[in-house]
């Protein structure tokens, strides 16, 4: 099975449980076409089965319309297309270190010298 990953801005995750199964959707954003839709494209994808909880679970940690990325593989279906199945998601925003993080915060609390400052020195 092919195995992918895409950049999309985040609406939802959604479980749905009946009869002892249970099923999971990730719903993402994407250009609309122009036609039939403006705004955002609403787009649902299923979620793996053995993948179900842990991507339901992530989608508590993002902001609507965060970018996301989603490691998806393609399934065989019928008719000889294939069907997305979510496997993971997670933020799309850069990740930082404790340190740096720490250095970023230092720095913008530190004020910039003032020309008048400067000259004294």
């Amino acid at each position: 099975m092919a195995r992918s990953v895409m950049e999309v801005v985040f609406l939802g995750t959604q479980k749905t449980e009946m009869e002892g199964a249970k099923y999971v959707k990730v719903f993402y954003g994407d250009e609309p076409d122009g036609k039939t839709e403006h705004g955002l494209s609403i787009i649902g994808m299923a979620v793996a089965d053995d993948h179900a909880d842990e991507v339901f679970a992530a989608g508590a940690h993002f902001e609507p319309l965060e970018m996301v990325r989603i490691t998806f593989e393609v399934d065989r279906g019928g008719q000889n297309k294939g069907k997305n199945l979510a496997l993971h998601i997670e933020s799309a925003k850069p990740r930082t270190e404790p340190g740096q993080r720490q250095a970023q915060q230092q720095s913008q609390t530190a004020k910039p010298a003032t020309p008048a400052d400067a000259a004294k020195s």
